[in-house]
Formats: structure tokens, C-alpha cells, sequence
């Protein structure tokens, strides 16, 4: 697939511990950069093009006139990644509940694509997945 326009993404997520959704994501592998993490938000990497910030509740309030969903009876955003392979997926999902996440919905299995959940200790539902790439191909 050819991308005339590559854009770097954003996905803002308000978080009620800063510290502890911090400690959650790097139990899960991921990598913070500096130059925009502080006492009010962390940039967490998903690439050199995709990033989450991490922002803690009233800095997020500061940036929308609407109420914070209430994840534990709302869904507010599925936040899909990808893996290198279905294990790299039960092995991601497995981290998170051990870290303090909690399971979202059972695997589904394609043959071609396989993904699994998760919900951060925010209550955000995070998807995994791995796609065979011959079958992109």
C-alpha cells in the first residue's frame, strides 16, 4: 500500500493515575519519550509515527468542553496494535492482566489474522492482533 500522505497520530487518552498507567504500559514493553512526558502527561511510542498521550484527568479537561467517559460502564475508544506473531499477542494480553489490566473479550481466531483484549487500569479497551502477512499479500 502506497501512502501519499503520511501523518504522524496522536491518541489522547485521559488517565486517573499518571504514575500507575505509566508503570502498567512499561510492564507491557513500552517506551516514553522525555522531551513530552512531565508531572501532567506522558508520550508513550508505539512507533516513530504513532504515539499515545497518556494525559492524567484534569490537564485532559483542559482540552474538551464534553464530559470524561466513564470506561468501567462506557466505551469511550478501541485502541487497536499490532504484534509480529499470535504468541507476541498472548503475550501482550497476559502482561497487561498481570500488570493490573483486566481481559476485554475472548481471542478471535481467522486463520489469517488472530486477536485477543484487554482494559487498562484506566478501564481503555485495547485490541491485539497479528495478521499472517502472506495473507496481505
Amino acid at each position: 500500500m502506497t501512502v501519499q500522505n503520511s501523518r504522524m497520530v496522536f491518541i489522547n487518552l485521559p488517565v486517573r493515575d499518571l504514575e500507575r498507567t505509566k508503570a502498567f504500559f512499561t510492564a507491557l514493553g513500552f517506551a516514553y519519550n522525555p522531551q513530552f512526558t512531565d508531572a501532567n502527561a506522558a508520550c508513550m511510542v508505539l512507533n516513530d509515527q504513532a504515539f499515545v498521550m497518556l494525559l492524567a484527568e484534569p490537564f485532559f479537561k483542559g482540552f474538551t468542553k464534553r464530559q470524561i467517559c466513564d470506561t468501567s460502564t462506557h466505551t469511550e475508544v478501541l485502541v487497536a496494535v499490532s504484534c509480529t506473531s499470535r504468541d507476541d499477542v498472548d503475550e501482550m494480553v497476559r502482561k497487561a492482566i498481570a500488570a493490573g489490566g483486566a481481559p476485554a473479550m475472548p481471542p478471535v481466531d481467522h486463520g489469517f489474522m488472530y486477536g485477543s483484549s484487554f482494559y487498562d487500569v484506566d478501564g481503555h479497551h485495547w485490541e491485539v492482533t497479528w495478521m499472517d502477512p502472506k495473507a496481505i499479500e
